[in-house]
């Protein structure tokens, strides 16, 4: 058909990821008198596994025809006078998947290098395509898959023609998908909003009408609710969760659906979620959020939640937006946590230590990254200098259970160690106090935390790009309870106050004054001090105001100094 229509064609095997056997290619067209013009890099490989099962075998695999045949085109191609430079990249680069992640990343690469050449002034255009129907890549398994996610297979012609008016328009970069928006948008915007659909006409009517839509009244389950006692109630829906559940991930029993086990935990994603909410939706008789599964990250919590929602508990807390209250009553201290210098990993700790005299001071930490030769050289008057090595120091104060607390390692690792800290202290708070911490989820709970910024960000200026995304959160001042809030799911007031060394004493005071104004009706007040930088020593050491030994005196003898600790 092409010689019919006056082209001359050569068809020739050739492995675009090796290097070598693509130059002699090149070079046999140049000696042929048909030099190169444009070029289409098409190669395709059967798609990765999701990102946690990919290891570096499958990582290359899926890198070698896409990445690898693409950098070497555009090395073979340098010096041509290209007409175009065409790669077909993926929709799974540009909104994700997670059961393509080396897929994706390959394919992301294409976007760069388009990008990259377009910004020399090289002809390139890079097309993320979505499904192509007629026998392309996508089948089996997968095709079921996206076909569910709101993927719709599109014509060849149709997509050939997008290709054209690419190329004829100069487009560097975009994606050609035949997109079902009712199905994609609710499964990619279940977790959190997402700017990169957010202003599409049919993604923005969708949202205005489920806006619109009010949760209703549970009807017949509400019914049947009011008529069980308290732990009836939360049995009945803890096992409507389960089943459901059980059945959306389709396993035959909900035994394998453990309550207090998150629900990503037990192998749901967005497109799952979105299915549990609609399956919900029917059950109980009210209109859940999209974000209901990720916002109730348990069966247990959903099921809490769903007990007043059915019940419209929560639409009379939500409208009077305060808690009951008693001027009169005692504010009760009902438990504490806390950790200190000298090895106090809780209040017990703290006691004996206070009993005992003993000493808590000690030499400066190993695992922060401080250079100690620099810092103690034998000027140490001289200016970022400190006159001691020694100081009161919380041990291993960058150890953290991020698996716990469902926080990825990338964002763990960008978390101010402060954030870390107060986030395993007010879980262990609410287990001192004989309380379940998944229990006080959606509860009107404040939080209060003293803290001072402490220029994490500052030390994570030269860490690798892999904590490109969480640096700001990780080093925010508000995030400090914000952390503790979002987590466990606290309704109530968050606050960061810094007021310098009365930090934690002025969070203790706004938690009494919210708990007596009705805005929350339990508190977490609390203060965090964890050094990052050894500045403080240095500054004060240049004002003269620090012990050499690194422990505090008597005021009249002033002039030796103050010591330096953090709790």
């Amino acid at each position: 058909e092409l010689t019919a229509l006056g082209v001359r064609t050569t068809v020739a095997a050739c492995d675009a990821a090796d290097r070598g056997a693509l130059a002699d290619l090149f070079a046999r067209l140049d000696a042929d008198g048909t030099p190169v013009r444009s070029v289409f890099h098409a190669a395709g490989t059967v798609p990765s596994l999701p990102l946690a099962d990919t290891d570096t075998d499958d990582l290359a695999y899926a890198l070698a025809a896409k990445a690898a045949g693409a950098a070497h085109l555009d090395e073979l191609c340098a010096g041509r006078d290209l007409d175009a430079f065409v790669l077909f990249s993926s929709g799974s680069a540009v909104w994700g998947s997670g059961e393509l992640g080396a897929y994706g990343a390959a394919n992301a690469f294409l976007d760069g290098l388009a990008q990259r050449r377009a910004a020399a002034g090289l002809p390139a255009t890079s097309v993320s395509w979505g499904m192509w129907a007629g026998g392309g890549m996508v089948t089996g398994d997968l095709d079921d898959q996206l076909r569910r996610r709101g993927m719709r297979p599109m014509r060849p012609e149709l997509a050939v023609a997008a290709l054209a008016t690419a190329l004829t328009a100069g487009e560097t970069t975009l994606t050609v998908a035949d997109v079902d928006w009712a199905r994609f948008a609710p499964g990619f915007t279940a977790a959190r909003s997402r700017p990169l659909i957010s202003e599409i006409p049919d993604v923005v009517a969708l949202a205005a009408r489920d806006a619109a839509e009010q949760p209703a009244a549970g009807g017949a389950l509400a019914d049947r609710l009011s008529g069980l006692t308290d732990a009836d109630r939360d049995r009945l829906l803890l096992d409507l969760v389960r089943d459901h559940a059980a059945a959306v991930l389709g396993h035959d029993g909900s035994d394998t659906v453990t309550p207090d086990r998150a629900f990503r935990e037990l192998g749901f994603d967005s497109l799952t979620a979105i299915e549990l909410r609609k399956r919900l939706n029917t059950a109980t008789g009210v209109r859940l959020p999209t974000t209901v599964v990720f916002d109730h990250p348990t069966p247990a919590a959903l099921a809490h939640h769903l007990h007043s929602v059915v019940l419209g508990e929560r639409a009379t807390a939500a409208t009077a937006g305060t808690a009951a209250r008693d001027t009169d009553e005692p504010i009760a201290v009902v438990a504490m946590s806390c950790r200190f210098p000298g090895g106090v990993g809780g209040p017990e700790d703290l006691w004996s230590l206070v009993l005992s005299g003993r000493d808590a001071i000690g030499p400066f930490p190993d695992d922060r990254g401080w250079d100690t030769d620099r810092l103690y050289p034998a000027d140490a008057e001289a200016q970022g200098r400190s006159r001691t090595l020694e100081g009161a120091f919380v041990h291993d104060a960058g150890g953290f259970d991020a698996d716990f607390f469902g926080i990825a390692p990338r964002e763990a690792l960008a978390m101010d160690p402060q954030q870390r800290q107060v986030l395993e202290l007010a879980w262990e708070a609410f287990e001192r106090a004989g309380i379940d911490p998944s229990s006080v989820r959606d509860s009107l709970t404040g939080v209060f935390v003293g803290a001072s910024p402490q220029s994490y960000a500052g030390t994570l200026e030269q860490a690798t790009p892999e904590m490109d995304g969480y640096r700001l959160t990780g080093d925010a001042l508000s995030v400090v309870s914000g952390r503790i809030a979002y987590a466990l799911g606290l309704r109530g007031p968050a606050v960061t106050v810094d007021t310098a060394c009365s930090s934690s004493l002025v969070a203790l005071h706004l938690a009494v004054q919210a708990l007596r104004s009705g805005e929350c009706s339990m508190a977490l007040a609390g203060g965090a001090a964890i050094m990052v930088t050894p500045t403080a020593f240095a500054e004060f050491s240049l004002q003269g105001g620090l012990a050499p030994d690194g422990r505090c005196k008597p005021f009249a003898d002033a002039a030796d100094g103050v010591g330096w600790g953090e709790g």
